[in-house]
């Protein structure tokens, strides 16, 4: 068996014991009439809004390609879209994503220092979109983290974004470029490339973003509809199960969750993702079927577009390709 399909079968594995353990740990047999009482047009809904998400970062993919100066299909976003669904759940630390939609936009005849730029900016407009929240999100749920105060917080995420926006400025200017060849002086030369080509594409995002303010702010709302509409699955389940809930609060946990995400080991932030949804809304579900519904949400947010994104790979470039990419 190929390492390709040893890193599946691990995958499909992994996932289904997780899976299995979070429902075995949580389910109580006496929380099964919310799950007899489930109704039907939710489901109609949560699929409207995945499309949704789903057009919405397909949209900003297609946007920040012309930004670049270069064009797409909706359909070649798409596919770089689900590419990174797919290698992020097999790789660790869900870095075979970024290389997978660089390997995509490759393919639709964009140039790869180009691509690198343009999937930095898409990962840096929700990570962006996401820490702009967090302030509000502090603000109005005090028991998120209830040893900090919400005060403390609320402080440490306007200080956040103050070093970005600041960070932004340094990058900008040609004192980076001095103290990187500085710092770098002694290093050695094959780390030292590196280091230098990911401040290149740092860089080049950042130059991109300011170049086209107008376009890039509807990059950043595409961004934010985007995940808006995936995350708002979550709510829209617990309606289906007559669950009462204050719709601020799901939201803002769902965004801090997603935050942590970004920066799991685990492929794709399995197991984390299952056990940080059960710790923070198991006090807000009936208990015995938060494990469900973490379960039910990561099946629409992450598993779905796995398997269609390794339907694309296999259609575009085909199953001895992957073979050799995914290591």
């Amino acid at each position: 068996m190929g390492k390709f399909y040893k890193r599946l079968l691990f995958l499909i594995l992994f996932t289904g014991a997780i899976s299995g353990a979070v429902i075995y740990f949580t389910l109580d047999i006496n929380a099964l009439p919310y799950l007899t009482a489930f109704r039907p047009w939710s489901l109609v809904v949560v699929a409207l809004l995945w499309v949704v998400g789903m057009y919405f970062d397909g949209t900003r993919l297609l946007h920040l390609v012309r930004i670049a100066g270069h064009r797409i299909t909706l359909l070649q976003a798409v596919q770089v879209i689900f590419s990174n669904y797919f290698l992020a759940l097999l790789t660790p630390g869900a870095t075979g994503g970024a290389v997978a939609q660089v390997m995509f936009l490759k393919r639709s005849g964009v140039p790869i220092g180009t691509a690198g730029v343009v999937v930095f900016i898409r990962t840096l407009m929700s990570i962006l979109f996401l820490l702009l929240c967090l302030p509000f999100i502090f603000s109005f749920d005090p028991d998120l983290l209830p040893w900090i105060s919400p005060q403390v917080l609320v402080a440490v995420s306007v200080l956040m974004l103050g070093s970005s926006a600041l960070l932004i400025w340094f990058l900008r200017s040609g004192t980076s470029t001095l103290l990187l060849v500085k710092w770098t002086k002694r290093i050695k030369p094959v780390r030292r490339r590196k280091i230098f080509a990911l401040y290149r594409d740092i860089r080049g995002a950042v130059f991109m973003m300011l170049a086209s303010p107008v376009s890039m702010f509807r990059v950043f709302a595409e961004s934010a509809a985007s995940l808006v509409s995936l995350y708002s699955v979550v709510p829209i389940m617990f309606m289906g199960l007559g669950i009462d809930f204050a719709w601020n609060i799901v939201m803002g946990r769902m965004i801090f969750i997603n935050i942590l995400l970004y920066f799991a080991p685990t492929p794709g932030g399995s197991g984390i993702a299952e056990g940080g949804f059960v710790l923070l809304f198991g006090p807000l579900v009936p208990q015995g079927i938060v494990g469900i519904l973490a379960v039910a949400w990561r099946i629409v947010q992450e598993y779905v577009p796995f398997i269609i994104g390794f339907y694309f790979a296999i259609k575009v470039f085909g199953r001895d390709y992957l073979m050799n990419e995914v290591k």
